[in-house]
């Protein structure tokens, strides 16, 4: 049950990273490649459907780690009380700016949250996984860098897939800009796990670069998803060993009896989730078209 509820946790953080990975570098890229309202708008309505979905499993992932592992739970959200107090901040700032950017004459204010949101979570998150594997400033540093990278090259690889027009012109340009980046961070970032998953990671993201090169968009977007997704292999693998410094798996635990329990309520919760949120993204598959006045 330990391990089965560890693989359970490393999914939910692993389907959060993919897909909250894309609306952090949507809402960091919509105001550079939109160049009016109407482009800002079509930029932002790409994740309009979906973004609030794609918090559920964080949510979700911080609550089966307090089930399951209440002394991981408890000791990673005291070690790192500042920067998820952070990240929290920018989840409602950014929240904040979306729900309120269609109600109000002058957005700026709203656009200025949805940057600031959007970047906090997604450079913060790597740092604090960074400093989990490797205990140091400049690893946190590495690790949010690479982070960020990493979700501006989704985000920008999405709003190409699904948006049409200069927008999406523009939203390549960045794809590829961003690769000069990604893939060197990428190397130095995870070169210290030297794990199949890792380097397949780097591998994917250069895979990445060359489709969107190609204007294979749908192509491009599994490639960076399929990097995410190694990347978060990679780093759970390193922490099944010591999910803290001196702490094994099996010391986080819950009892057997709260396990077993958590293990029926997942079997009959997860399955509904997933269809749910996999028929929402069918639903809205289509490109959004620039609006016309």
């Amino acid at each position: 049950m330990i391990n089965l509820w560890f693989v359970i946790i490393a999914f939910l953080w692993t389907g959060y990273f993919v897909l909250e990975g894309f609306d952090f570098g949507v809402g960091l890229l919509a105001p550079f490649v939109g160049r009016n309202g109407a482009e800002h708008r079509q930029s932002l309505q790409t994740i309009g459907p979906v973004w609030d979905g794609n918090e559920v499993w964080l949510i979700t992932a911080v609550g089966a780690m307090f089930a399951a592992f209440p002394v991981w739970y408890s000791g990673l959200f005291s070690a790192f009380y500042l920067p998820i107090v952070l990240i929290l901040v920018g989840l409602i700032v950014r929240g904040v700016g979306l729900e309120w950017r269609g109600k109000v004459d002058n957005p700026f204010w709203c656009d200025l949250g949805i940057v600031i949101g959007s970047a906090l979570p997604a450079f913060l998150w790597g740092a604090v996984f960074a400093d989990l594997l490797y205990d140091g400033v400049l690893a946190s540093l590495v690790g949010g860098a690479f982070s960020l990278a990493v979700c501006l090259l989704h985000g920008a690889v999405f709003l190409a897939l699904r948006t049409d027009g200069p927008v999406r012109r523009r939203a390549r340009t960045a794809a590829l800009a961003t690769t000069v980046a990604v893939v060197p961070l990428a190397v130095v970032a995870l070169s210290r796990l030297g794990s199949v998953p890792a380097l397949a990671a780097v591998a994917a993201l250069a895979a990445g670069a060359a489709l969107i090169w190609r204007r294979r968009e749908g192509w491009a977007f599994t490639a960076t998803a399929a990097a995410i997704v190694l990347t978060s292999v990679a780093v759970f693998a390193e922490l099944r060993g010591a999910p803290l410094p001196g702490l094994t798996l099996a010391e986080a635990a819950s009892g057997p009896y709260t396990l077993t329990m958590l293990s029926w309520i997942g079997l009959i919760a997860l399955p509904f989730v997933l269809v749910y949120q996999g028929w929402t993204y069918w639903v809205f598959r289509k490109r959004v078209a620039l609006a016309r006045a």
